[in-house]
């Protein structure tokens, strides 16, 4: 593998790319990767690929069901697709997507997963055709999408959510929807991090990601019933030993009434299962044993008491079906060998090898190789998994004292880490953020941890700076495992001073540290576990947390850099769970291609089958941003800038249209972006075999480029934008547009900079390759020179915008907090915008301004013939009553020139309208020149 990085693929289109192992070096292979999943074990050193094969099949159905249209689906899940796949246009110079409903658009793989559950249910039955799903052998259906960790679960919850509820809300019979939603998770952190879930919430993901089309859609959501609980509710309730009164048993309706809640009176429910590996019904014929079911992260009595309790509710209630989600939706099958079975039920399927490829994740690096003796059976670095070599596994798999030593290999290994750990820490501080990168072991058991701890603290790591106590963190499993039940153990005394004494030294408020305090040791260990890297929470500088086993599902401390493995690892699975806790990224910086930069996590002791060579070139990740919440700013009323928010301004032309040619300006078609030929070569793993080159040349085809037929094709392209604002009549419409298409080829307005390309031939390719381009430049003119009037189409939910209406949200780019605007903060993209800002704040002709960022003011524009958003950059209301909208912009371009057309015909048809106000439009092409354009307006 020569590449620099692993990231290959954008997060935002279909992977078209993929890495394949070829015995110890990977291959870039063209395509996308077959669902498929690894058994590989450890133990023995073996890997083969079991192939997905119904998933592939589902993927195909899929595709071609996208591509068709989406046919059968109904009228709300056509406008919620159209709505969702709705992201704007990428501007590689600010690499960044503009004119968007939403800042980041979704990524492919959450469209994927929301697409296929769309399409089992409501695709016409010819798409499903021979495709049956498996099921547990309960009474219900189970669907399951198999997502990595870091890919985005939550999001898919909530689209989930909102195709559900607005459905059942338009079509109450159907029993294909539901708004009644019970969501189980495996522990209260999950369970706290889902509260967004609820469209109530302060920060809820519905508002956050605009996942309705319209307002009126947003209220309806508010009509869902939504409950959200611990599968801990599930279990059946103990009868209480000294109580004098025998209630016996909790009946069925008794336990769904209490599990339920909000719920209760709610019938067809859908159930959504995060993390839904922890929700296996074991077969009858299958035999599994505690400790298989461990190795796959499963309680077995968990698993079983989260399916009988749904089971108790489906009796009670009926659940229509379950939306399972997983990053590893595997059950044991009680075999002696290390197979797992993967859920039957998987209908879509992105995995870990997915999510690195697109840089959802962090891409772990792992040793490869040092300057020691490898491993005398594998050849392979001792330091690639620690706790497969005896001198290790022996002295860790007893029973210790804390202050015993660790294994001298382990030291060692310590020591390498940590130092990397050292040098990240510096970069970090160098950068001026005080929130440190976290080094995580995962270790055998509780004795092993204990030791670890003693060996940091008391300052026997090499590395000083590990010595640290009150940043130190040691997980106690047992305890941890009762927070997240929400139960209260035997309180531990020394523990007990452990976590008091890091909270006192968090940093935190007096009033908030003491509420920390007051709390039981199960609170207090949680809150510090939830919070490592969050500013401002307990957990904001723990750089160095040691736990048994695997930290719970949903800690998601993205300031994991360096992780540590000392435990047993007998299967691919189990690797990549406990790799999961440290690959959720710190910044979401993308290149010009649309890519992540890649950011790395270093691994010691975890043996992952994917992975990047330690000692690459990778940079270590960039320290953790703070964030700053954006908001409509208390008190400043009298700061309100409002807009009409218009869908599209309908044209009326005149029955005879003329065009002054000598007004219109010259449209060049640039033929370097234009390819009339190419060389085509075959490919077999990336190499192509130039022997066998051959030539695709369109000059060869000039038969289907008749100069009448492209004539005939642009005038139609045009008749079609015209027609709906032309009174006259329809023939006489086209025939004027024909001429007006001959006038302009056989005029001066057409140029095309090469000698070579004005053969007739290769000019008549030209024009038709970028007819689109000429038919817009055109079509432009006719409307600027004709029209007779023009009428305003408001948007009918939301005919008015204002600053008053933004909904709060978080950035981490450079702000500064705001006097003149609505908007508490303004964000830099830009040392210029930042000039821009100042200036709004101290100029006297200006009362107002708001930087037009998720304001949602937006004009509709034509580019290339189809209909976009231009998104102008500032709002600023002056002392005069005016209204400027102030564009700057480093380069002009023809799509530019498009943009500022159609906001000069908004602005025009705004003021005509009237009701607004005065309105004025701008465009600053030079920073100096800031104060000089707004200047006049004043």
């Amino acid at each position: 593998m020569t590449a620099k990085s692993l990231i290959i693929n954008s997060p935002y289109d279909a992977p078209s790319a993929y890495w394949e192992r070829d015995g110890k070096q990977l291959t870039l292979q063209q395509g996308r990767r077959p669902a498929a999943y690894e058994i590989f074990d450890t133990r023995n050193n073996t890997q083969r690929t079991e192939p997905l094969e119904q998933v592939n099949r589902i993927r195909q159905r899929v595709d071609e069901w996208r591509t068709d249209g989406y046919p059968g689906v109904t009228s709300v899940t056509r406008q919620l697709l159209e709505h969702w796949n709705a992201r704007g246009e990428w501007d590689p110079d600010t690499c960044r997507w503009e004119g968007g409903p939403r800042q980041y658009p979704f990524y492919f793989c959450q469209l994927e997963a929301i697409e296929t559950l769309i399409w089992w249910l409501e695709a016409q039955p010819t798409y499903r055709q021979g495709i049956f799903l498996g099921g547990d052998g309960g009474p219900w259906e189970r669907i399951c999408n198999k997502m990595a960790t870091g890919s985005g679960k939550t999001s898919v919850m909530s689209l989930i959510i909102t195709w559900q509820t607005l459905n059942a809300f338009h079509y109450p019979k159907d029993r294909r929807f539901s708004r009644a939603v019970l969501i189980v998770t495996p522990g209260l952190t999950v369970k706290s991090r889902l509260q967004v879930l609820k469209p109530g919430h302060p920060l809820n993901v519905y508002d956050e990601f605009n996942l309705c089309p319209n307002e009126a859609m947003r209220q309806q959501l508010n009509q869902m019933q939504l409950a959200i609980e611990n599968w801990h509710v599930l279990m059946p309730l103990k009868e209480q030993a000294r109580s004098v009164v025998k209630k016996g048993q909790e009946s069925d309706e008794a336990f769904t009434r209490r599990v339920l809640g909000p719920l209760a009176n709610a019938r067809d429910l859908i159930v959504i299962n995060d993390e839904a590996h922890h929700a296996y019904r074991q077969r009858a014929e299958s035999k599994v044993g505690k400790k298989q079911a461990e190795e796959l992260g499963i309680d077995l009595e968990e698993a079983t008491r989260w399916i009988e309790g749904l089971d108790r509710i489906h009796k009670t209630r009926r659940i229509r079906r379950c939306f399972d989600l997983s990053a590893t939706p595997f059950a044991p099958t009680g075999k002696s060998n290390t197979e797992s079975g993967l859920f039957e039920w998987i209908v879509s399927d992105f995995g870990l090898n997915d999510a690195i490829e697109a840089g959802l994740v962090k891409t772990p690096r792992v040793v490869v190789r040092d300057d020691a003796l490898a491993n005398a059976n594998t050849y392979a670095s001792k330091l690639y998994h620690l706790y497969r070599e005896e001198e290790v596994k022996e002295d860790l798999n007893r029973k210790a004292k804390p202050m015993e030593p660790l294994p001298d290999l382990v030291q060692k290994a310590y020591a390498l880490l940590a130092h990397d750990w050292k040098e990240t820490r510096r970069q970090w501080q160098d950068a001026g953020h005080t929130i440190p990168p976290v080094m995580l072991t995962v270790c055998n058991r509780t004795e092993t941890a204990a030791r670890i701890e003693n060996f940091f603290n008391g300052g026997d790591c090499l590395i000083q700076e590990t010595q640290a106590p009150d940043t130190t963190l040691r997980v106690d499993s047992k305890v941890l495992e009762k927070a997240e039940q929400g139960e209260t153990g035997t309180k531990d005394t020394q523990y007990a001073a452990r976590l008091q004494a890091l909270i006192e030294a968090a940093g935190l408020p007096a009033d908030k540290q003491a509420d920390l305090l007051a709390m039981k040791q199960e609170e207090q260990l949680r809150a510090l576990v939830d919070t490592v890297g969050k500013r401002g929470q307990p957990g904001q500088y723990l750089q160095n947390v040691i736990s048994v086993a695997m930290l719970s599902e949903g800690w998601d401390a993205a300031n994991v850099t360096h992780i540590m493995g000392l435990r047993a690892f007998t299967s691919q699975l189990l690797c990549e769970q406990v790799i999961g806790r440290g690959l959720r990224r710190v910044s979401h910086d993308m290149d010009a291609e649309r890519k992540f930069l890649p950011e790395y996590v270093n691994v010691f002791g975890v043996p992952l089958s994917i992975f990047q060579e330690a000692g690459g070139s990778g940079e270590p990740p960039p320290p953790p941003k703070p964030s700053v919440r954006i908001e409509v700013e208390a008190g400043r009323n009298h700061l309100e800038i409002r807009w009409p928010n218009v869908d599209r301004i309908d044209n009326v032309l005149k029955p005879e249209l003329v065009i002054d040619w000598q007004a219109v300006p010259v449209l060049t078609l640039d033929p370097a972006r234009t390819p009339l030929n190419a060389d085509i070569a075959p490919s077999l793993t990336g190499s192509p075999n130039l022997a066998m080159v051959t030539e695709i040349d369109l000059e060869r085809a000039v038969e289907d480029f008749r100069l009448q037929n492209l004539l005939f094709r642009a005038a139609r392209k045009l008749y079609l934008q015209s027609q709906p604002a032309f009174g006259g009549d329809k023939q006489y419409l086209a025939i004027q547009l024909i001429r007006l298409v001959e006038q302009f080829l056989a005029s001066d307005k057409l140029d095309i900079p090469s000698l070579w390309h004005q053969d007739p031939v290769r000019r008549r390719l030209l024009f038709a390759l970028n007819m689109d381009t000429v038919v817009s430049h055109i079509g432009r003119h006719v409307t600027e020179q004709n029209v007779e009037r023009q009428e305003l189409i408001f948007n009918e939910h939301q005919p008015i915008g204002s600053t008053a209406s933004m909904r709060p949200w978080s950035t981490t780019k450079p702000c500064a907090p705001t006097q003149r605007s609505q908007i508490s903060h303004v964000i830099y993209d830009s040392t210029w915008e930042k000039m821009v800002a100042d200036i709004c704040e101290g100029h006297p002709g200006i009362a107002a301004w708001a930087k037009n960022d998720h304001l949602d003011f937006k004009v509709r524009y034509l580019w290339r013939g189809s209909s976009r958003n231009f998104v102008p950059d500032y709002l600023i209301r002056l002392a005069n009553g005016k209204t400027l909208v102030l564009e700057v912009k480093g380069q002009d371009s023809p799509q530019n020139a498009a943009k500022r057309a159609a906001m000069k015909t908004w602005i025009k048809a705004v003021n005509e309208q009237g009701g607004f106000g005065q309105w004025a439009f701008d465009t600053v092409f030079a920073p100096g020149k800031t104060r000089d354009i707004i200047d006049p307006y004043c």
